[in-house]
């Protein structure tokens, strides 16, 4: 090349199957642009460009169209003796959502013990990494919301209460080394002995649903993917409170204690977020030109 501007426009076919970036604690799913210019006698010049994937998760799907719900009851013991049972029953419209959407939690309390116990709903990121046949995992809550109490003999009755989703990043479900999920825990706190938990599965989609809850015969429809929450994000979040910070005791990995109703008056002013790692927590480092070999 003579000196002087040359461009040259290279193009690359992405595959249709990667992960979504994401940055976690313990491992991350990055991508970048790496170009290389050769120069007789002289150094390799480098450059590097980070760029963002979004995996499309059309939720317009049977499997996550299909409602989720499930029942649980428990026996309330205090000192070795019986108080009483507790019992939940939790439905859900479907499977998936995308962030924005609001969640109407059907749900049936019934309290059948001696004192008041106080319902709950959570939704929960469970992030899973995988190295060398060992796992670890990181929870934290989402958003939560705290019920009124329940007085003992009492039933309460859940007609469509509403959870919204805040900016979260989709599900990662397809990825060997890392995986991404997401759950809607509705827990009874019981004085005197543990929580009543109820887990329904859920999945964080980018497409969202179609007014008439099927996808159009479109072509681009299919593969449109819905980046309002990405837009949303702030510039300076707070991190999402850890899994260990919200559940404690013995039987910390099955129980769920969202913040009380006093802590959630001021952070339910406005979303109480669990962002995306990729994008603001921990993002990438910064990449720039290389003049010399490393």
């Amino acid at each position: 090349l003579q000196a002087g501007r040359h461009e040259f426009p290279f193009t690359f076919q992405l595959p249709e199957t990667l992960a979504t970036s994401f940055e976690g604690k313990h491992g991350s799913v990055r991508y970048w642009v790496k170009a290389k210019l050769h120069r007789p006698w002289s150094t390799v010049k480098k450059v590097k460009k980070e760029f963002t994937v979004i995996e499309p998760i059309d939720i317009n799907t049977p499997a996550l169209l299909a409602p989720q719900a499930g029942a649980k009851e428990k026996l309330a013991r205090a000192w070795y003796c019986n108080r009483g049972q507790v019992s939940v029953t939790a439905k859900i419209d479907r499977k998936g959502y995308t962030p924005g959407e609001v969640i109407p939690i059907f749900a049936e309390i019934d309290n059948c013990t001696s004192r008041a116990v106080v319902p709950k709903a959570a939704i929960i990121q469970t992030q899973t990494f995988i190295a060398r046949g060992t796992k670890k995992q990181k929870k934290s809550v989402v958003t939560s919301i705290v019920g009124d109490s329940i007085a003992a003999g009492k039933r309460e009755v859940w007609h469509g209460r509403a959870l919204k989703i805040p900016p979260v990043g989709p599900s990662i479900l397809q990825c060997r080394i890392i995986q991404v999920e997401y759950s809607l825990k509705v827990c009874v706190d019981i004085p005197g002995t543990s929580k009543l938990l109820l887990e329904l599965p859920l999945v964080i989609g980018t497409i969202p649903l179609h007014p008439f809850g099927s996808r159009t015969s479109s072509v681009s429809s299919q593969y449109s993917v819905n980046l309002d929450w990405l837009s949303s994000i702030p510039e300076q979040p707070e991190a999402p409170p850890e899994y260990s910070a919200v559940v404690s005791g013995p039987e910390a990995e099955q129980s769920l204690a969202p913040p009380c109703r006093s802590e959630l008056d001021g952070i339910l002013e406005g979303p109480f977020f669990a962002y995306i790692q990729e994008f603001r927590f921990r993002p990438p480092p910064l990449y720039s030109e290389v003049t010399n070999p490393p």
